[in-house]
């Protein structure tokens, strides 16, 4: 029986979208605070304020969670690293595992020289284990069925990940790039898209090209906070959610069903497909653009106002489609999801409408 829960999505108020989230929760008086993902540099000064205005707090944050290693979830997490005692420190990396990855590095016979490259590929975690190392701060592998705190790494697993690592275009031999020249080139800016007007309830137009290996990497959680389910995907792919949907079916949980989900990588095409929220939200519903049904869930997209790529309008529709609620933080500096929390002066948030257009290639 857990007493409460906040969970609040940070605006970073960058040009370009990214991922900032600060949960506390209590079980029998026994307080925790997780912070996954710190957004852009300058992001972690509002973490470090929201974590001091809103938390009752010493100063101690028991586990940073780094879902991968792109700059718009790092980057604020050097601030917390130093200015907070943190018990825990969650993240994968691929230098830790150079000697198994030697043999599929057909260019490279030199130990240390991986190393020192995957070290250089990946500077912005690299930055954060240096820090961490100086702050005696524990570092921890988050793969498949490992627990932090009350949540559950659902992806990825580790063999899934060293795979992801020789795929990436950050790597000495990686195939992302060559796989994408096949392909016709990697998908123009979202800005020039064309834009077809439709009506029809229940059509969705998903991307065919998939997310990078990189945001495949994302560490995907869940937990069961006052009866509330929370799935938490920082930049997650189908590959890395249809992963950990199979993981939660083996272990017992009953989907579709998720009260909290964070819609990955910020609301892209690229990331989703009708069957995978199928599998985490329901199916399609009946027609009701009004949203007064009883909702099903709430879909949470963290999206820059000034990022005319993110949130794309086919996502929006498909999570609606299956009766969830879809809030986007770009009209206010965080939203906040609460069971039982302590009082704070906010307003309710507005879902987002539901919009008639959507993205066509």
């Amino acid at each position: 029986m857990y007493d409460f829960f906040e969970l609040d999505f940070l605006n970073i108020e960058s040009k370009q979208s990214g991922d900032a989230i600060a949960l506390r929760y209590s079980s029998h008086g026994d307080n925790r605070i997780h912070v996954i993902d710190g957004g852009f540099q300058d992001t972690g000064e509002k973490i470090l304020e929201h974590i001091n205005t809103y938390y009752d707090t010493s100063r101690t944050i028991d586990a940073v969670i780094v879902t991968h290693a792109d700059g718009d979830h790092t980057g604020g997490l050097a601030k917390i690293l130093e200015n907070f005692h943190v018990s825990e420190l969650w993240m994968l990396r691929p230098w830790h595992y150079a000697g198994q990855l030697l043999p599929r590095f057909p260019r490279w016979s030199n130990l240390s020289n991986l190393v020192k490259e995957l070290k250089d590929a990946f500077r912005n975690i690299a930055d954060l284990e240096e820090i961490a190392n100086r702050k005696n701060i524990p570092i921890y592998e988050p793969f498949q069925g490992v627990s932090i705190g009350e949540f559950t790494v659902l992806s990825p697993t580790k063999e899934m990940y060293l795979d992801l690592v020789v795929e990436s275009d950050k790597t000495p031999d990686g195939t992302w790039d060559r796989r994408q020249s096949f392909l016709g080139g990697r998908p123009p800016s979202f800005k020039h898209l064309r834009r077809s007007e439709s009506s029809e309830w229940g059509k969705e137009i998903f991307s065919p090209e998939e997310t990078s290996p990189d945001n495949e990497m994302s560490v995907v959680q869940f937990a069961d906070l006052c009866e509330n389910r929370i799935l938490l995907t920082g930049d997650a792919g189908r590959r890395a959610l249809v992963e950990a949907a199979l993981y939660a079916i083996r272990g017992g949980l009953t989907l579709p069903g998720v009260d909290w989900f964070q819609v990955p990588h910020h609301g892209s095409r690229r990331n989703v497909s009708a069957k995978i929220l199928d599998c985490w939200l329901g199916e399609i519903t009946p027609p009701d653009p009004t949203q007064e049904r009883a909702k099903r869930g709430n879909a949470i997209i963290s999206a820059s106002k000034e990022d005319d790529d993110h949130p794309r309008n086919a996502v929006i529709r498909a999570c609606i489609h299956r009766g969830a609620r879809v809030y986007s933080n770009e009209d206010t500096n965080f939203l906040a999801f609460s069971q039982n929390a302590p009082p704070r002066n906010w307003s309710a948030a507005n879902p987002l409408f539901y919009p008639n257009e959507q993205e066509t290639n």
